[in-house]
């Protein structure tokens, strides 16, 4: 097990929260719940699941394979911000509560000692007043490839880089893309904007000053606004390179309306952070995005390209 630097005294006592929210999760909870042990060595800890309203034999997987655990059921599909929700309360009616949550996508197989050392990297020192309150590894594929899970905050130009160039070329540049695709910045401890949410640790002291996710992203953008708002309040979110996890469902293409609904949440979020004139632009440069990537054949893009050419797409609460 890796080495870990010793606990800071001024902690949070209690063990450190593991919370998954699932829905139809039935075929990829084992090997999660197998993979547990080890990717938690060296930690206490207890497992909150909250189900969103599963239509499979996801709950009675979790009560087969994880009896101690904490069940959740939402009893309707509420998104993933709700379900975090509702497992933070379950664990924050522990006796004694908890020191720090692990928010897991129920894909993830963490490496041995990955938790302990995103728990530890919570209490790295860091200049200027600021704290990490968010920690995250490094996230890979199943064949080994590296997953760039590291973002920059959205701006008008990043996304017009990433419609004229492409984001992943335009990744290496700040000024044009939101995507971190330097490769130095995954071989060291890097201060993001906002990282992937499959997995990622935060301190206690950061869900304190942050409260709740925001239910109204009942899908995408929760993370990123999550990750924001604890920048707001100091708390920056941090790449601890030494932790690594296997993400089964990082780079997979997704559905038309998937699609349509992480674009729709991009452009509510920056609205929310931004005035009218900006959002209008930045919207204006999605869409370029979108219909250039419709034009080629794309079929997800041509879906996400009608929504934001409707003056009603955004104002209206994406769900499932």
């Amino acid at each position: 097990m890796p080495s870990r630097s010793h606990p800071d005294r001024s902690r949070p006592a209690g063990p450190v929260a593991v919370l998954v929210v699932t829905w139809n999760s039935a075929r990829v909870l084992p090997e999660f719940l197998a993979s547990l042990p080890e990717g938690m060595a060296g930690l206490d800890w207890r497992l909150v699941v909250a189900d969103n309203d599963s239509a499979d034999d996801t709950v009675d997987v979790i009560r087969s394979l994880a009896p101690a655990a904490t069940v959740v059921q939402t009893g309707r599909n509420a998104g993933y911000a709700a379900g975090v929700n509702a497992a933070l309360g379950a664990a924050a009616a522990w006796e004694g509560g908890f020191r720090a949550a692990l928010v897991c996508n129920p894909d993830v197989r963490m490496h041995r000692g990955c938790a302990a050392l995103l728990v530890d990297a919570l209490d790295a020192p860091l200049s200027g007043g600021r704290r990490v309150g968010i920690s995250v590894p490094l996230l890979y594929e199943e064949d080994g490839t590296l997953q760039h899970s590291l973002r920059r905050e959205s701006r008008v130009t990043r996304a017009l880089g990433e419609a004229v160039i492409g984001n992943r070329r335009a990744g290496r540049f700040p000024r044009w893309s939101e995507l971190v695709t330097d490769a130095a910045a995954y071989e060291r401890a890097t201060v993001a904007d906002w990282a992937t949410g499959a997995l990622m640790a935060l301190s206690r002291d950061c869900l304190d000053a942050c409260g709740p996710w925001d239910e109204s992203f009942f899908l995408y953008s929760e993370e990123t606004e999550y990750c924001l708002r604890a920048g707001d309040r100091g708390f920056v979110t941090r790449l601890e390179p030494a932790a690594g996890a296997v993400h089964l469902g990082g780079d997979s293409q997704v559905s038309p309306r998937l699609w349509t609904l992480l674009t729709l949440n991009r452009v509510r979020l920056y609205g929310r952070r931004h005035g009218a004139a900006a959002t209008a632009a930045f919207r204006g440069a999605v869409l370029l995005r979108e219909t250039s990537r419709a034009v080629l054949g794309r079929p997800a893009s041509r879906a996400a390209a009608r929504a934001l050419a409707s003056p009603s797409a955004l104002r209206a609460t994406p769900g499932p």
